[in-house]
């Protein structure tokens, strides 16, 4: 019992993010809500950047009331100056960014005659260019013990790519980014991270309503048998990859689906 509670105390102790701060972009709905949720509750300040700032105020609302520490905070990752303030607004709420999740994403779907210049810049400038322009501009209050988790998607290890393809194509960028961030920021003690989630997003709660059949045969391939939940299987991966014990981790890609995808 001894040794259990010391080994419990120890965990714990590592999942504490106590006086840490933590920006997350997308953090209105689905898997950023779950990360920032998971976060707070184990103690981090958490900057709740999103495109729609009633979004993100209602997440910082019920963070607060839950004796957490939440700010909101309105962003169009896609705007340079945008992300500028919004890095701003942190840093002068808390005085500093311990960590870096880079969630936002729009998403380019489709056949690639059907993918429009249009929809592929959204998705290639909502996705690796802004994760690009948040690490960097970021990159002087993560120096020294900073951690960066992006996103990336199982889209590209798809056997079936189709529709997939121009989505796939720039979560991949952001997997090269990460890779790169990780071994040129290894000596600074920057740790750079991505994840590969799969979860019950709005989009995904959406697509199952709607597509029943489809679904069941879909949870089939699944060897959990179950679509993650945004903050219990998500937000609390994140917080353990980010916790002290994963200090030897770095330029990875970790999957949270449950075993679907097989990374090569």
């Amino acid at each position: 019992i001894w040794l259990l509670k010391i080994s419990l105390d120890q965990i714990f102790k590592s999942m504490d993010f106590t006086n840490k701060t933590a920006l997350i972009t997308g953090a209105g709905q689905g898997v950023g809500k779950g990360i920032a949720e998971s976060l707070a509750a184990h103690g981090a300040n958490v900057c709740l950047v999103g495109r729609t700032l009633s979004k993100v105020e209602l997440v910082a609302e019920e963070i607060n009331k839950n004796d957490g520490s939440a700010i909101a905070i309105e962003c169009d990752v896609k705007n340079l100056s945008s992300i500028h303030d919004a890095i701003k607004q942190s840093v002068a709420s808390f005085n500093s960014i311990n960590i870096l999740v880079n969630n936002a994403q729009e998403v380019p779907l489709g056949k690639l005659l059907e993918v429009s210049d249009e929809m592929f810049e959204a998705g290639w400038n909502s996705g690796p260019l802004a994760t690009l322009r948040f690490m960097k501009a970021c990159y002087p209050y993560l120096k020294g013990d900073g951690k960066i988790i992006n996103l990336a998607s199982s889209s590209a290890l798809r056997p079936d790519s189709a529709n997939y393809g121009a989505y796939a194509a720039v979560k991949e960028s952001i997997r090269s980014l990460s890779r790169a961030a990780a071994v040129e920021w290894g000596p600074d003690n920057i740790l750079v991270n991505c994840i590969m989630p799969l979860a019950q997003s709005p989009g995904m709660d959406w697509w199952m309503s709607e597509n029943p059949d489809e679904a069941n045969e879909f949870l089939k391939t699944i060897p959990l048998r179950k679509v993650g939940d945004c903050k219990d299987d998500i937000g609390e991966a994140v917080c353990h990859l980010l916790s002290d014990g994963m200090n030897y981790i770095t330029g990875s890609t970790i999957m949270l689906d449950g075993g679907q995808a097989y990374l090569r």
